[in-house]
């Protein structure tokens, strides 16, 4: 899985490609740098919220964990967010590396039309990544907010964050074969640990500063390679 999410960033400079990295980067760095000046501006506000009164002579200990849990539950709140923003343009960029890795000519762009067609499509996939994303946030949110629990919090948000992610990024290469979010994780579930080291590394490339601009368009370069070499052969296979 780390080769894929690393390779992300040769794909994504191909001069073939870079025309339909532009949007997913700059809806991913507006939504960051929201994120960031969120995180700067409200962090000591929240730790003063989330520190329960009998833990405040541990403070020193328990400041770093609680800081590292709103860094990643900002983040990936954010980075859900770009997503559903940018979800028509990452399927439009995963059809385009696709059709690169294969070797075969980039299939033109359509126009508008073209566009508001991945939309629908995209939006509804996007829902139920959202309701399945939401079940496992409602739990991880309970454990960082329940009193001793939430020294458990980093590990489970880092857990979601990498399982998330890869649920994510993959769904776009996936969406445009019409598979449905059932069969997304299904296939995924067949490579879980290539999805658990992908979906960890775009996680870390999320919180690097600068980098984290261009997680997205990567995490979508990375996941189509990922279809192509493992999952696309495995479903031909079974077929």
């Amino acid at each position: 899985g780390i080769q894929y999410a690393l390779g992300g960033f040769g794909l994504i400079m191909q001069p073939r490609l870079r025309l339909f990295v532009l949007v997913p980067l700059l809806i991913d760095a507006c939504l960051f740098s929201l994120g960031i000046w969120l995180v700067v501006s409200q962090l000591d506000q929240w730790i003063t919220h989330l520190l329960p009164s009998w833990l405040v002579w541990l403070e020193w200990v328990v400041w770093p964990l609680l800081a590292s849990v709103i860094f990643l539950a900002v983040f990936y709140t954010f980075s859900i967010l770009a997503n559903l923003l940018a979800a028509p343009f990452n399927a439009l960029l995963a059809e385009q590396v696709e059709a690169y890795l294969q070797g075969l000519p980039l299939p033109p762009f359509q126009g508008v039309s073209s566009l508001l067609g991945i939309m629908g499509r995209t939006f509804k996939s996007e829902l139920s990544k959202l309701w399945y994303m939401s079940k496992w946030m409602l739990l991880i949110v309970i454990i960082t907010l329940t009193p001793g629990l939430n020294l458990l919090a980093p590990f489970a948000w880092i857990w979601f964050g990498a399982w998330i992610l890869a649920v994510e990024y993959v769904d776009y290469p996936m969406g445009n074969h019409e598979f449905y979010f059932k069969d997304e994780l299904s296939a995924l579930r067949l490579y879980r640990s290539t999805a658990m080291g992908f979906g960890a590394v775009i996680s870390g490339l999320m919180v690097i500063p600068v980098i984290n601009f261009i997680a997205m368009p990567v995490g979508v370069a990375g996941a189509t390679a990922f279809w192509v070499d493992k999952i696309a052969p495995h479903h031909r296979q079974r077929s």
